[in-house]
């Protein structure tokens, strides 16, 4: 426990310092800049193709996203979230199209936990245990940041 006032207060500095930082760490996005990024827009104006536009474009960027420290459940608000991380990452490149690769499962750990119990008789000893496992998996996807001339 901490008494100090001056020590109280460095402890205060020191989380507020390192806490935006655990974060952002929960946030997995990367950016890998291929082009030459334009002033940037609004995510609402980036569309998702699946298919190259049949108009010319240009690369801007290659993106990837996942769904980690979001507090989606499902499948689809894990997916929702991924599209969400790279139409703003996009936007701030100012590319207007995003041409998805895909989206898919990830790994993000497990938990486990175990209980057991032994006795010994005068005859055998004789022990039980129980034990259960639970699996996570976050959404990821990639794709190329794009911006697509207006015809």
């Amino acid at each position: 426990m901490i008494k100090s006032p001056n020590c109280r207060a460095v402890a205060n500095l020191l989380a507020c310092a390192l806490a935006p930082g655990t974060l952002a760490g929960c946030v997995a996005t990367h950016i890998g800049l291929v082009g030459q990024a334009r002033p940037a827009i609004s995510p609402d104006q980036v569309q998702i193709y699946l298919q190259p536009p049949e108009s010319r474009y240009e690369q801007i960027a290659n993106l990837t996203a996942s769904s980690r420290g979001s507090f989606s459940i499902t499948g689809a608000g894990k997916m929702a979230k991924v599209v969400e991380r790279l139409k703003v990452q996009a936007a701030k490149l100012g590319a207007n199209g995003i041409l998805l690769h895909g989206v898919g499962d990830q790994s993000a750990g497990s938990i486990g936990a175990g209980v057991s119990t032994e006795t010994n008789s005068p005859h055998s000893p004789y022990g039980l245990g129980f034990g259960v496992s639970a699996f996570f998996y976050q959404k990821s996807g990639d794709g190329v940041a794009i911006y697509v001339d207006p015809k």
